[in-house]
């Protein structure tokens, strides 16, 4: 079933669309939560907060991408329960990791205009990425969008670990410069 048709059916508050979308993007979406979370239980859970969410959702919202948006919603999902997990606990793993190696270059939200920055913020990245060379992109998103791990990225694309942690490290450098460049770190 085409993209289009299945958002035709949450617009129609047809329970099949949820059927067609688990169908479609069950796999994806699955992916996308168990890379944060590593528990296929709680990876189940997420995408069952994915789809009411995007019962919820449409409408009114009509999405460009629905694979887009149903990664999107299971990534929240996912990201939301991480939390609560870590704070119960405070655990690690791949998430952690990547917001420590991320926390190097973006700016804490310790300030009033916190919101209206992190628009800022988050429209100075997309453009960033849309400098990188294709490769590099999908690397960086791979790590700190879908939380892939080192090894996975390099059997991925079929590099050394080393070759991702050094095209990382490059490409948080040139975050780094830009968002300094922007004025996002004031204590510099």
């Amino acid at each position: 079933m085409e993209d289009r048709d299945i958002v035709e059916l949450f617009w129609r508050r047809d329970e099949g669309a949820l059927h067609a979308a688990a169908d479609k993007y069950g796999a994806y979406c699955r992916a996308v939560a168990r890379n944060v979370l590593a528990d296929e239980q709680d990876a189940e859970e997420c995408l069952n907060d994915a789809w009411l969410h995007a019962w919820n959702s449409i409408p009114p919202h009509r999405p460009d991408s629905l694979p887009g948006f149903l990664a999107r919603l299971t990534r929240c999902a996912a990201l939301n329960k991480w939390r609560d997990a870590r704070a119960r606990k405070r655990g690690g793993g791949e998430i952690a990791l990547a917001y420590e190696e991320l926390s190097e270059c973006i700016p804490g939200r310790e300030r009033p205009e916190a919101a209206l920055e992190a628009a800022e913020l988050a429209a100075l990245i997309r453009g960033f990425l849309g400098t990188l060379a294709d490769t590099e992109r999908r690397v960086f998103l791979c790590r700190y969008w879908y939380f892939d791990s080192i090894a996975a990225i390099a059997a991925q694309f079929g590099f050394s670990e080393s070759k991702v942690k050094s095209m990382l490290f490059r490409s948080r450098n040139k975050l780094r410069a830009l968002l300094k460049k922007e004025g996002f770190f004031l204590d510099d």
